[in-house]
């Protein structure tokens, strides 16, 4: 229980042996405890800031025990002292977070006004998406900008995605055309399709959204920063909207387990969005990202298409690819 002081068993077995051998200098205990001097110094450097030592009256230099009913009554006193400005500090603590929950509470009052809901951080985008899947009464649609799912998105998803599609709910999702290289992730697409899912693919996608019974739709706040927060927007005009930028894209999109198309100049949709990015100044970690795939890969395309327009920088293949016709037509 001493340890709870700072009081540890080296420094009680020093503190007893001074008791004993009132008259002992470090090399005498050293020789009775059988330990190394340094082990011993430490042990009294220990009880000194305890204030368990003091400078010895008879002999310069040395250090006595301090009698623990003084001592130790010091030491409790302190520790009194230090819990009771502890309990103190959290006292004023508990105020302030009562006072910071009122204040989150106004704010989410205001958040909600006028058609919209801002919600901040990934757990709380996580919560809604799981509550507007489950209020869903006739269609959930979704684009889906990443490369993959983790196995912790996958496994959340599954129960409630069944129910849905239980329900009868028609439920539309658009991937990225790279999705189809993870196995989990296409695994998981493959058990959704099943279910009656309804799945395409495009070599890139603008935003992430979802859109509930064309009334309600999720939105990333920073699209380039997904973890940093939705938005909920309400209302017929900006759901219409979105509904139909979803509606355009499905359209264009490759059903699931089809091989996108190639064009009449050879180019696959995904080769297309590299020549667009790259033309637009985007390095290749930004693009990368946009199609859901590895730095490595998007480096990859690149050079390919380089190759095939006899291109030895980037700036020569965005204009070769221009003159060829490469960039017209729909991405």
């Amino acid at each position: 229980m001493l340890e709870s002081l700072g009081l540890d068993m080296d420094a009680l077995a020093v503190y007893r042996a001074m008791f004993e051998y009132p008259q002992a200098e470090v090399k005498q205990l050293t020789e009775r405890l059988g330990w190394p001097e340094e082990r011993v110094r430490t042990a009294m450097d220990a009880l000194a800031r305890l204030s368990l030592l003091r400078p010895s009256s008879d002999v310069r230099g040395a250090a006595r025990a301090v009698s623990p009913e003084v001592a130790f009554a010091a030491i409790i006193e302190a520790r009194e002292a230090e819990l009771f400005e502890r309990q103190r500090e959290l006292q004023a603590s508990r105020i302030a977070v009562a006072r910071m929950v009122q204040d989150y509470g106004e704010l989410r009052t205001s958040q909600r006004s006028g058609g919209t809901e801002q919600l901040i951080g990934l757990d709380e985008v996580r919560a809604k998406i799981e509550s507007l899947t489950r209020s869903a009464r006739h269609e959930l649609v979704s684009l889906v900008p990443s490369g993959s799912i983790s196995p912790e998105g996958i496994k959340a998803s599954r129960p409630v995605n069944q129910e849905l599609l239980g329900r009868g709910v028609r439920m539309r999702t658009v991937y990225l055309d790279s999705m189809q290289n993870n196995t989990a992730t296409s695994a998981h697409i493959r058990w959704l399709a099943d279910l009656g899912c309804e799945v395409r693919t495009r070599p890139a996608l603008p935003i992430r959204m979802m859109i509930v019974d064309r009334e309600l739709a999720l939105v990333p706040l920073d699209p380039e920063e997904v973890n940093s927060g939705a938005m909920l927007l309400r209302g017929s005009g900006a759901t219409a909207a979105l509904y139909a930028l979803f509606e355009y894209i499905w359209d264009i999109a490759t059903p699931w387990g089809e091989r996108p198309e190639r064009t009449d100049d050879g180019l696959t949709g995904q080769e297309r969005e590299v020549l667009r990015l790259l033309g637009e100044g985007h390095t290749d970690e930004v693009v990368a990202r946009k199609l859901g795939v590895s730095v490595r890969t998007c480096r990859r395309i690149t050079a390919e298409l380089s190759t095939r327009l006899g291109a030895v920088s980037r700036f020569q293949a965005g204009l070769r690819a221009a003159q060829e016709g490469w960039l017209a037509g729909r991405s």
